[in-house]
């Protein structure tokens, strides 16, 4: 019988199931909705039993429209968003905000409430802070796991485990409380390369209860990405996904770091493991490079030693919203209402629909034309990296009183050359530490248009290529499955086989020095929102 292997992939607004074959070719794949609620004072919720719903659906969607036996299912990996699961006794949900619903226990990665605790941690200067760019974000675990004992004292007392998504959903499959180096490394301050977590460091920032327990809440168990965990699929679980028992199940992976695997190692004739930033495009951007010495570089997270490929260190940067960001931009004009009208009756996106009108308004080409004077840094949900900056905001410079589509354009491309901008100020951070960047390679839905993917060589004036598989981070997952299934020795091993580069994208030389010029106002723009600022 053909082994295949299951990616499942859990992001912001839905979960997501591939199916492979051991070379990395997708025969199915599948999605579930899933619940999300938003409140003032930056409260984003989402629920682990409404998770595990979706996970199974759409799991049993796709081994369904694959037409394989269940039994053929060699191998599982997870990835998800790092949002922070709270569980009470016998795994069940906590409640984690004003609501108090036991089931909204989960708060999700883009989840700013914790901007308080954030600066207070960070105003301690401890040395764990060198490990996450110089300065922790709110969208980290420490800074959520103190607001909720600062302001929910009966949950985070009551709680039994305190887990990563991935985590959360690699324990539902398999009773495994192992954590992911990925998971605990990149955002809730363990030291991998020393295989510890701090203990000064939770008893300095006011979590020492987590100390006093010896971190049994957070995970007394590390292992890598890809690592076969327990028996493999629980009875329970096995059920639930309409699986066998017994299935291997590999530590898993956030998700943007999935989305590296399924493309750093890709086969390819453009950079190597070293020399690709990988470039995950969706609600959030992700950049992920990998060198073989720790690179410490401020305001890029990291240096995290085997968070994304055993045996490497990942420097981590990105922008808060990027797809979300270019959504929100452009649904504040007064065009927006009938273009998505229209964008539906297509099939398509609004952004995707806006990026085929620019193409056949001459695209790239003619993005002069296009864009005018407009000009917009995308940092609605703060700057990520290189400012490490939660409280930075957009801006948007030379609106006139046009409200036609050709405005609603320029708005759109302005906002996709404000990403690029910001993802050429973390390449240039990388590189004064030596961190030498000569393609990026680009994944996520919001990337998957070729006018977008132009306009990042454009912006970066790097070499952008595009891997060949149209689902990259469940392809990532299932590399870790197979991993864990034993079919490849390690995960080098896996990438090479299963993952391929497919279309690159070369830097328009001839829009190098209107790039340059809209680089420079777009630096401009960021520092006087900086000098505005009320506080």
């Amino acid at each position: 019988m053909a082994k295949h292997f299951l990616g499942i992939d859990v992001g912001t607004g839905s979960a997501r199931a591939g199916l492979f074959d051991d070379q990395g070719t997708l025969l199915a794949a599948a999605k579930a909705d899933i619940a999300i609620w938003q409140e003032a004072g930056g409260i984003v919720e989402q629920s682990s039993t409404d998770i595990w719903r979706a996970v199974c659906s759409c799991v049993r969607d796709a081994v369904w429209k694959a037409a394989v036996p269940p039994e053929s299912v060699a191998g599982i990996g997870f990835d998800a968003t790092c949002s922070l699961v709270v569980l009470g006794a016998g795994g069940e949900p906590l409640p984690v905000g004003p609501s108090g619903e036991p089931e909204r226990n989960i708060i999700v990665w883009m989840d700013h409430r914790a901007t308080e605790q954030a600066r207070r941690i960070n105003a301690t200067g401890e040395s764990v802070l060198n490990y996450v760019g110089g300065s922790i974000s709110p969208e980290m675990e420490t800074p959520k796991l103190l607001w909720l004992s600062e302001n929910m004292p009966q949950t985070f007392t009551g709680a039994w485990q305190f887990m990563d998504l991935a985590d959360f959903l690699t324990w539902k499959a398999t009773a495994s409380l192992a954590r992911s180096t990925c998971t605990v490394t990149c955002k809730w301050t363990y030291l991998a390369h020393e295989n510890r977590w701090d203990e000064g460091y939770f008893r300095q920032v006011g979590l020492g209860a987590l100390a006093d327990e010896g971190f049994s809440r957070i995970g007394t168990e590390v292992v890598p990405g890809g690592t076969a965990l327990g028996g493999g699929l629980t009875a329970e679980a096995a059920a639930d996904l309409g699986l066998k028992p017994g299935t291997p199940v590999a530590a898993g992976l956030i998700d943007a770091h999935a989305g590296g695997v399924g493309t750093v190692g890709a086969r390819g004739n453009v950079g190597s493991i070293l020399t690709r930033m990988a470039y995950v495009f969706g609600t959030s951007a992700c950049t992920m490079s990998s060198t073989r010495e720790p690179a410490f570089v401020q305001g890029v997270w990291g240096p995290y030693y085997s968070a994304m490929i055993p045996g490497l260190w990942l420097n981590e940067g990105g922008q808060s919203a990027a797809g979300a960001a270019i959504d929100h931009l452009v649904r504040m004009h007064p065009a927006s209402h009938e273009a998505a009208r229209i964008a539906r009756e297509n099939g398509t996106s609004l952004s995707h629909w806006l990026s085929l009108q620019a193409e056949r308004r001459g695209g790239a080409a003619a993005l002069s034309d296009l864009v005018g004077e407009v000009h917009v840094v995308p940092e609605f949900l703060g700057n990520r990296a290189p400012f490490a900056d939660p409280e930075a905001r957009g801006v948007i410079a030379g609106l006139g009183i046009d409200s036609d589509l050709d405005s609603l354009i320029a708005l759109y491309l302005a906002g996709i050359c404000g990403l690029g901008y910001g993802a050429r100020q973390i390449v240039q951070v990388l590189a004064e530490k030596d961190v030498a960047i000569d393609t990026i390679v680009v994944s996520g839905g919001a990337g998957q248009s070729p006018l977008v993917r132009q306009l990042l060589a454009d912006t970066t004036g790097k070499v952008v290529a595009a891997p060949v598989s149209q689902e990259p981070v469940l392809l990532g997952s299932a590399i870790l499955g197979a991993v864990a299934a034993g079919r490849y020795s390690d995960i080098d091993a896996a990438m090479a086989s299963m993952s391929a580069m497919g279309e690159t994208y070369q830097p328009n030389a001839s829009a190098t020095a209107w790039h340059e010029k809209r680089f420079k106002a777009f630096e401009m723009l960021q520092q006087v929102a900086k000098a505005i600022r009320t506080h």
